[in-house]
């Protein structure tokens, strides 16, 4: 089984894939959100940083993410949407090094434009736990209206799932990501899967993880 790098525009299904993998096959989904989060508990200075909301340098961030993967020994994991830039792939890239480590497999889920756009503007997600559900698509909608099935939390609409905000994000994704895209397609772990339909993607990511 491989480690797994997730990269994919606004609304592709990341959250929803990593999810699934990790309950099928036993993946633990990294955030460095949250590896920041639980550093700052014992470093005021990047708790204070975090709170004013200021820009968290790399050598942070990658600071956070060794001491994860040295705490996780050998268990397989995603990162979902890290890293960002080629410059975190380069910098990820001398952290496996180090720990000795592989790279593990790249899916980049590619889905149309359109297809995005409508996707976000039927998003319901639950407060609770996260998961997302589709007003437009009978796979996802909840078994109860308007309630997660998991928690049984009321779903509701993020205030930035808007057109507007998504023509922000998925411009701001198209200029950031596709260098990061060309990086690992170069190195030759790059694999593009069809996102259209989650159920088809689940079982091709299955298949590039064996």
């Amino acid at each position: 089984m491989k480690n797994i790098i997730l990269i994919a525009p606004p609304a592709a299904g990341k959250g929803t894939l990593s999810n699934s993998l990790s309950i099928c096959y036993g993946y633990l989904p990294l955030s460095t959100g949250d590896m920041l989060r639980e550093k700052a508990k014992n470093d005021e200075s990047l708790r204070e940083a975090m709170k004013s909301g200021m820009l968290i340098d790399d050598n942070t961030v990658f600071s956070a993410l060794e001491e994860q993967l040295n705490k996780i020994g050998d268990s397989l994991y995603i990162l979902d949407g890290f890293p960002r830039t080629v410059e975190q792939a380069k910098m990820y890239d001398e952290v496996l090094n180090k720990l000795n480590r592989d790279l593990g497999v790249v899916i980049y889920l590619d889905v149309p434009k359109d297809e995005l756009s409508s996707r976000v503007t039927s998003r319901l997600v639950c407060p609770k736990c996260k998961r997302s559900y589709s007003t437009r698509n009978k796979d996802l909608l909840p078994k109860v209206d308007g309630l997660c099935d998991d928690c049984q939390e009321v779903l509701i609409q993020r205030q930035d799932d808007s057109l507007e905000t998504f023509e922000q994000r998925y411009n701001e994704y198209l200029e950031k990501t596709q260098p990061l895209i060309d990086y690992y397609k170069n190195k030759g772990v790059l694999v593009t899967i069809n996102s259209s339909l989650p159920d088809e993607t689940f079982n091709l990511a299955s298949e590039l993880i064996k």
